[in-house]
């Protein structure tokens, strides 16, 4: 079964992350050029996306849901590494084989570039090459916040680290600033939360309970999340209100 894109995928100016992707700044012949190579695949939860090891032949952005990295062990072993949110980059030019397994947390939508035009184009269109380079060094950046998260912080900032990554995401693809409450629901389940912490089931949810408690979020349900002050929530989670985890 295949999910159908809840937007016009013949229009690049209705993409919900158009001005964060690696074609932001692209001008109009340079979009032109990219529709020529791209196409929409659709995921349902569950799904691999790319098994590790296996050739890639594409590259892409996460338009809406999220997935994970996993690698697994020679003794089988897995570890989620990270995740993939809307407008992440999957895939690496210039390097032929997945280093990680990329499963579709929630149901998918991903705009690909077949993979030697897009490498091809990032030599002949600087918008792109700047853009990815910005995008890795993001990445990178990230990657070393969320060493801080699982090697040095409590469990309760490591939840809401999480959830703050989530909330500013989602505030930032839908440009709806942080200044008010911010409103989402929450993608991940809590096993899917107690994996990639590092935590028990049990630890994800009660701490959850505690912040919703202390009237730090609001929850109803599972999943439905409020966030009635993102400043208290980043002090919770441990990091600047100014600063923190990059987006």
């Amino acid at each position: 079964m295949t999910l159908k894109a809840q937007f016009d995928h013949t229009n690049c100016g209705e993409c919900p992350i158009r001005h964060r992707a690696v074609c932001a700044h692209c001008e109009r012949d340079e979009l032109e050029e990219l529709e020529g190579i791209k196409y929409y695949r659709s995921f349902e939860a569950g799904q691999t996306i790319i098994w590790s090891g296996d050739p890639m032949n594409f590259v892409g952005s996460v338009v809406s849901g999220i997935a994970s990295l996993t690698q697994t062990m020679e003794d089988g072993r897995t570890q989620m590494v990270g995740l993939l949110l809307p407008s992440d980059f999957v895939g690496r030019p210039g390097r032929e084989i997945a280093p990680y397994d990329v499963v579709a947390t929630t149901d998918l939508v991903m705009c690909c570039f077949r993979k030697k035009p897009f490498e091809e184009m990032m030599v002949t269109t600087p918008h792109i090459a700047q853009r990815l380079l910005q995008m890795t060094l993001d990445e990178l950046d990230a990657a070393r916040e969320w060493m801080l998260v699982l090697g040095r912080k409590t469990a309760r900032e490591k939840i809401a680290s999480l959830l703050s990554i989530i909330a500013r995401r989602d505030a930032s693809i839908h440009q709806s600033g942080m200044a008010g409450p911010i409103v989402f629901d929450l993608p991940l389940t809590r096993e899917a939360m107690a994996d990639y912490l590092g935590l028990t089931l049990e630890t994800v949810s009660r701490q959850i309970s505690a912040l919703k408690k202390d009237q730090v979020i609001t929850l109803e349900g599972k999943r439905h999340v409020t966030i009635p002050d993102m400043g208290r929530l980043m002090e919770e989670a441990g990091d600047d209100t100014d600063g923190g985890f990059l987006v």
